[in-house]
């Protein structure tokens, strides 16, 4: 096992300091728009307008950030749902793109937190956004990024849910709110939203994951995920935490 661990490190770094030497990837239009409509529905709810903005953001994602798979082949409908993640939450920012993150790496399933697919008991992690040695690197598992895309992925989205934490992270801190992206006289209303709400989950008395409870930075990321995976439905249920995710992230997804 722990030579496994080294040795995914090991890959990380060679995709890391390698990544400059493998040429970009092209992504003519006939190809991407297929693609977007087969597996993206929030694509398709675009106007004609909006959905070349989302094609051209896709593809400057794609240019500038590598997407691999460890332990097994990607194809284009990974690298498609891996870079909408990143799309959505920033479709509202018109120059706007990333630059906390490099690499993405696709693990087949869940991992533990040494990086391991395979073996153990403790592979429950569906996604990670790294720090140290690997800032810049994102892990995603595989099955779950297309989990959140399918018809059955109900209010969670894990590919969604890890490039909402690299938002929070921009301001320096990935502790729920995203200074960078929040005015400073919404600041103190969304703390005390944030734990109005997760004292109700803890109460049994929200629908929102329990995940949400963990601390500040996940509940920021578990109700985007709703936000945008269920946005009727988390308009209805909690109007004002909707009004301000339209706010952070500067639009209201249509269902």
């Amino acid at each position: 096992m722990l030579i496994l661990a080294f040795a995914i490190i090991v890959l990380v770094f060679i995709y890391f300091f390698n990544r400059e030497k493998k040429p970009a990837v092209q992504w003519p239009t006939p190809l991407l728009r297929p693609l977007l409509t087969q597996h993206i529905g929030y694509y398709t709810n675009l106007n004609d307008a909006d959905k070349m903005v989302f094609e051209q953001k896709i593809q400057a994602f794609l240019k500038d950030v590598r997407i691999e798979g460890v332990g097994l082949e990607i194809d284009d409908a990974d690298r498609i749902m891996v870079a909408s993640s990143a799309v959505i939450p920033i479709f509202g920012f018109k120059d706007w793109t990333y630059r906390n993150v490099t690499n993405v790496l696709l693990y087949p399933d869940t991992f533990d937190s040494e990086f391991q697919f395979e073996g153990g008991e403790d592979r429950n992690i569906m996604g990670m956004v790294g720090s140290g040695y690997m800032n810049g690197q994102m892990i995603l598992s595989r099955n779950a990024l297309v989990k959140g895309f399918s018809k059955n992925s109900g209010k969670e989205n894990t590919g969604i849910h890890e490039f909402v934490h690299l938002l929070d992270k921009v301001d320096g801190a990935t502790d729920g709110i995203p200074e960078g992206f929040l005015t400073h006289e919404y600041t103190a209303p969304w703390v005390k939203m944030m734990h109005q709400e997760i004292h109700k989950i803890e109460a049994g008395h929200s629908d929102i994951d329990l995940y949400a409870t963990t601390n500040e930075a996940e509940f920021f990321a578990v109700v985007s995920e709703y936000f945008f995976e269920k946005p009727d439905q988390f308009q209805t249920k909690h109007p004002e935490l909707y009004e301000m995710l339209s706010k952070i992230f500067g639009q209201k997804p249509m269902a």
